[in-house]
């Protein structure tokens, strides 16, 4: 079994074509493929979102009994399928079921003209599931005879590619998440750390797949700390689950100002931040007045520098929200502007007259 990377990823939502409508009007996605009961999905309206090495499948179920409206009805809107390309799908399949995982959907293959899709899945974290898929000629094609490719418009590319998904779990269940993941799937253990700050913390491990396309960054509150934000999302997601997708940028302040102009709504960062920037994290290509502008973070590790900000949840429930990422070299994940975007917020605070306090929504996310 070889995990290639990530082949799409399946988010159930209450109304495929209002979600989609944001993912392209705001984030640059493009509807490359539909499907719904006249392509043969039974219960569904599908909707196949791309750019460049990114695919958004968009599912709303179309009857209560639906596995997508009971993931809503429970969740929200939300990351519910973590697709996975491998070489043999069948073989996998029969493989990660061996080593201890949940046999879901056995492989089935869909056939059309120009290619052969297999796909199976097997159960993950909390209610997401890894669909296996296995693909055979023409790639381009998603789903033969299931989704129906659209002639879509080339767009901006301002996002590049998946880099990471951060998985908050409940208190307790980091370790086990951890070894499962070792176990089954054969990942490994890359990073460990405990983040405390203005009497809130968490515990992450990172684990990433052998070929270093597939990283999940795993988040379990301590409980001996003041609740955060990951009590937050684990009580209004009702449970584990895909807080936020990292998603990769060549161009990260180019990428920004763009999606700011289509009415994308970021975290912002207090201007404090900015004052000893350099002092924390080296010389910086960008202009730090353009980064502040942006409300755009850096953090740096032995490997050079990470370049990261946070969309507002774009849900209801506030949960899933988006990263945009750009790696110079670095390659860890931001845990580091945690204790100063803290230390800057006092500062303001301090300035202003006021008794310090921690800001949830100011350090959403950071650290993942």
């Amino acid at each position: 079994m070889h995990i290639n990377g990530i082949d799409h990823l399946e988010l159930y939502v209450g109304d495929a074509r209002q979600a989609a409508f944001y993912f392209d009007t705001a984030v640059g996605f493009r509807l490359h493929g539909q499907g719904g009961p006249e392509t043969g999905l039974a219960g569904q309206r599908s909707l196949l979102l791309a750019q460049a090495g990114i695919r958004l499948l968009l599912t709303t179920g179309l009857s209560a009994e639906h596995p997508a409206a009971t993931y809503v009805h429970r969740h929200g809107d939300g990351i519910a399928v973590v697709a996975l390309a491998v070489d043999d799908a069948a073989g996998a399949y029969a493989e990660l079921v061996a080593r201890g995982a949940t046999g879901v959907t056995p492989p089935r293959a869909y056939t059309g003209a120009d290619a052969e899709v297999v796909i199976a899945e097997v159960g993950g974290f909390g209610d997401v599931l890894h669909r296996l898929v296995e693909r055979r000629g023409d790639r381009s094609v998603f789903l033969p005879g299931a989704i129906e490719p659209v002639a879509a418009p080339d767009g901006d590319a301002l996002l590049a590619e998946v880099d990471h998904l951060a998985v908050c779990v409940p208190p307790g269940q980091l370790d086990e998440t951890v070894a499962h993941y070792e176990k089954v799937f054969g990942f490994a253990h890359i990073f460990t750390e405990h983040v405390e700050v203005g009497g809130q913390a968490m515990n992450s491990k990172v684990v990433q797949s052998p070929s270093g396309q597939v990283t999940l960054v795993l988040l379990e509150p301590d409980t001996g700390a003041r609740p955060g934000q990951i009590e937050d999302f684990l009580r209004w997601h009702a449970g584990a689950g895909v807080q936020h997708l990292g998603l990769r940028t060549d161009d990260i302040v180019a990428t920004v100002g763009a999606l700011a102009g289509r009415g994308v709504r970021f975290a912002r960062t207090p201007g404090a931040y900015y004052d000893d920037l350099e002092q924390r994290v080296g010389r910086l290509d960008a202009p730090v007045d353009r980064l502040r502008e942006l409300s755009i973070l850096v953090d740096s590790d032995h490997d050079g520098q990470l370049l990261q900000i946070f969309t507002e949840s774009m849900h209801v429930r506030r949960t899933l929200f988006l990263e945009v990422i750009e790696r110079r070299g670095a390659r860890t994940f931001g845990s580091g502007n945690i204790k100063a975007l803290y230390e800057a917020k006092e500062r303001e605070l301090a300035a202003a007259g006021a008794t310090p306090v921690v800001a949830a929504g100011g350090v959403g996310g950071v650290g993942a």
